[in-house]
């Protein structure tokens, strides 16, 4: 996942000025507002099921058997819950000179609807455990959990509820691919943009031409216990009153523990292509924790961002925030 743009000093200072950062020493239950709403459905344990199917792949790493595998399953999926389904395939090159096959994968939800939403994820998964603890294992891939494949759980099953309970308004679900395959730490690159390739492309080259949205949701690390998620900057700069509805929404919700109030750090994310590129407000939902030094889960870009670090709760917290953002539209 992507490059925090944030430096660790500045970090350190808003960690302890109490602008950034959760507290993980709350209890959930004393930190959590009474919901003034009642929760749409979600399974939990269905969107968990999402995510390990994902990861029972193995590696979902660009030019692998588990890649395409996974793909062909994730269009499969969509495609039960959507009206259509099919993967964008494209070419692309990364920092290192290779030239890789990828595809994003589109759901759609009620084509006729003139007025859209669009929710995405990337399905990739990290070639390099480039952060893991253990030097010797800096070079192999990851199984992605909790960066890649907790997000698409998610949307696999926002898309089989929003199935039963028909919305007011068109939503697309885009997964895009070659999110992940950015410099290894450490690594010099040529001048470019490195991170969010199958973003890039799809903001260049939407599946409708001239594709409009009233705004996008990302999703990205959504899975782990305790997840903080603060107000991303490019968020707040290019879509602040969709940052201001889904905040409110959540704490509607009784989820304030885990929507924060707070700044959370400049990160290129796909979310940046989209709204730079493609013009459409799109914010991103993003696990933040200045507390680690890399801003994000101790598991991040690690051997350990496997299956176990995956959270029903918090799982459960996203989609239903999602779900009930996408029912007040009209």
């Amino acid at each position: 996942m992507k490059k925090i743009r944030l430096t660790i000093c500045l970090l350190f200072v808003l960690c302890c000025l109490g602008q950034v950062g959760c507290d993980k020493k709350n209890d959930k239950k004393t930190n959590t507002q009474t919901p003034t709403v009642t929760p749409p459905a979600f399974d939990v344990d269905s969107a968990y099921l999402f995510v390990k199917a994902q990861t029972d792949f193995g590696p979902r790493t660009l030019g692998s058997s588990a890649h395409d595998a996974c793909r062909d399953y994730l269009v499969r999926k969509l495609a039960e819950f959507c009206d259509t389904a099919f993967a964008q395939p494209f070419i692309t090159q990364t920092y290192d000179g290779k030239s890789w096959n990828a595809s994003n994968i589109v759901g759609v939800i009620a084509p006729e609807k003139s007025e859209r939403v669009l929710l995405s994820s990337h399905w990739d998964s990290r070639p390099f455990a480039d952060h893991d603890p253990n030097p010797a294992n800096r070079d192999k891939a990851i199984d992605g959990a909790n960066d890649g494949a907790s997000g698409v759980g998610v949307l696999l099953e926002v898309a089989r509820q929003l199935r039963q309970h028909n919305p007011d308004i068109g939503v697309d679900i885009v997964l895009f691919d070659a999110e992940d395959y950015g410099p290894k730490e450490g690594d010099s690159s040529p001048r470019g943009e490195w991170w969010g390739l199958g973003a890039q492309y799809w903001a260049k080259t939407p599946h409708v031409p001239g594709y409009k949205a009233r705004y996008g949701i990302l999703l990205d690390m959504v899975g782990t216990a305790n997840a903080c998620f603060m107000q991303e900057s490019f968020s707040v700069r290019y879509a602040q009153h969709v940052v201001a509805k889904v905040w409110s929404t959540a704490y509607e919700l009784g989820h304030g523990s885990y929507f924060r109030n707070s700044p959370g750090g400049i990160i290129t994310d796909d979310h940046y292509y989209v709204n730079t590129i493609a013009g459409i407000p799109m914010i991103d939902i993003i696990h933040y924790d200045a507390a680690t030094g890399t801003g994000f889960s101790p598991v991040w870009h690690t051997l350990n961002d496997n299956i176990s670090a995956i959270d029903k709760t918090t799982l459960g917290v996203v989609g239903t925030t999602l779900l009930q953002v996408i029912q007040n539209e009209k």
